[in-house]
């Protein structure tokens, strides 16, 4: 049998242009961030390892999770931020890159790069480091050939960076003309020539910026309801009874729940903080409202998660026309409905899911003393009941920590440290998925 390995071949696969090599991938708040994913996709294609910053404003195009689940590492957004033992995040990065790439970047970057403006970890880390820069701007035509512009890329350019000039074609303005993000091989091409001949910084993993574990995806297939926030029930047209949640903790949970891969449905009520992106929002701004969305979304979930501080009473009479001050109030009201009761019932009456019922957990928001929670649990007929001090410092109404004790049914209750709410939204995903009921169980 003839050697199908060519003459002078050694059989072995040509070494990656990047094998080996950190770079470090910079994304600025231009419409073209949205390409960056594939970026970095094309230099791990090369043999990179990729650590990405990026800007506040290109967040808004992008979301560091689908970086951070690409890269393997957690994105760099502050440039302040310090690792877990306590060095300079940015200054790690920039002492151990082989090599900078920022693409795209836009006019305000390009004008801050030049004047040394260290006003995001992009910059600040460009400027602590002596590793190659390679820009691949992105913006308007007319802004990329503006005087401005022209001087502060002829500015880096004498600094030793390498700016690639952005394509011809289809602008986000509709105009035609220079200013498209350059082919990302061309990027990746211009990268690997940067760090031709030149050794490896680092290539001690140790050193580096550290990865950390891929996002948890174990909740893919489920389908939770959460409500989260207070409720506002009408006195007259202009005040209302109401309550001091903020919603924190119901979002809280709302992101975990979609960073692990849940389809939510979020019941919101009155908030001090916005629902998180991907989440399906339903408004309700009364304990009625609120109900009929619950038990509506209810049919075919997995979960509920009642994080509302629903209104407990409401007027029993709504005025159509401002009441006057002058008239005197006579407030009467009455009880709303039970809705975290009226949702476990109809969870067990008619089962959901196609591996079993929802798991129904309630929040129950105490002063002074949990004793009546355990009771609480059993007459409402939850799974798990979360309850918690409000009074307790770092654990009451608009704070960013809890402290909270788990209750399920027919077990002790399980006290909790204090927490973050997004520790506590993690854990008790955690809880939710382990109660998870066969089919048919009560």
């Amino acid at each position: 049998m003839s050697d199908p390995t060519p003459a002078g071949s050694t059989g072995q696969s040509p070494a990656l242009p990047l094998e080996g090599r950190l770079v470090l991938l910079g994304v600025t708040g231009s419409i073209a961030a949205y390409k960056a994913a594939e970026l970095l996709r094309e230099l791990v294609r090369a043999g990179a390892e990729v650590q990405v910053m990026m800007s506040e404003a290109a967040t808004h195009f992008i979301g560091p999770l689908t970086m951070e689940a690409l890269s393997g590492r957690a994105v760099m957004l502050d440039p302040l931020e310090l690792q877990s033992d306590s060095r300079i995040g940015h200054i790690v990065a920039a002492d151990t890159a082989d090599a900078i790439l920022v693409a795209p970047a836009t006019a305000r970057w390009l004008g801050a790069m030049a004047n040394g403006l260290a006003n995001d970890v992009i910059t600040a880390t460009c400027l602590a480091s002596s590793a190659p820069v390679v820009v691949g701007p992105a913006m308007d035509g007319d802004m990329y050939l503006h005087p401005a512009t022209v001087a502060n890329v002829a500015r880096l350019r004498e600094f030793g960076y390498s700016v690639i000039d952005p394509g011809i074609g289809s602008l986000a303005s509709g105009q035609e003309g220079v200013g498209r993000l350059m082919d990302l091989p061309v990027l990746v091409e211009a990268v690997a020539e940067a760090v031709a001949g030149r050794p490896t910084r680092q290539p001690d993993p140790a050193a580096r910026p550290p990865r950390v574990e891929p996002p948890r995806r174990d909740l893919a297939d489920w389908h939770i309801v959460i409500s989260a926030g207070g409720n506002a029930e009408p006195i007259d047209p202009v005040r209302f009874v109401g309550n001091r949640s903020s919603g924190k903790m119901g979002m809280a949970v709302a992101e975990a729940a979609l960073a692990r891969g849940a389809c939510v449905t979020l019941v919101k009520g009155t908030t001090s903080v916005d629902p998180p992106e991907g989440a399906t929002v339903v408004e309700a701004e009364t304990a009625a409202e609120m109900r009929e969305a619950v038990l509506g979304a209810l049919p075919g979930a997995d979960a509920l998660i009642m994080a509302a501080a629903v209104a407990d009473f409401r007027p029993i009479a709504r005025a159509e026309a401002k009441l006057e001050r002058a008239d005197g109030l006579d407030l009467r009201l009455e009880p709303t409905e039970d809705i975290l009761a009226e949702a476990a019932a109809q969870a067990r009456a008619t089962g959901a899911g196609p591996t079993g019922r929802a798991v129904i957990v309630g929040f129950a928001a105490e002063t002074g003393s949990l004793a009546r929670a355990p009771e609480k649990a059993a007459r409402k007929g939850v799974d798990l009941l979360v309850a918690n001090d409000v009074s307790e410092p770092g654990s009451g109404f608009g704070t960013d920590t809890d402290r909270v004790t788990i209750v399920v049914p027919g077990s002790e209750p399980e006290p909790w440290p204090q927490l973050s709410k997004r520790e506590v939204a993690e854990r008790l995903l955690d809880r939710v998925a382990a109660l998870r009921a066969p089919t048919g169980a009560e």
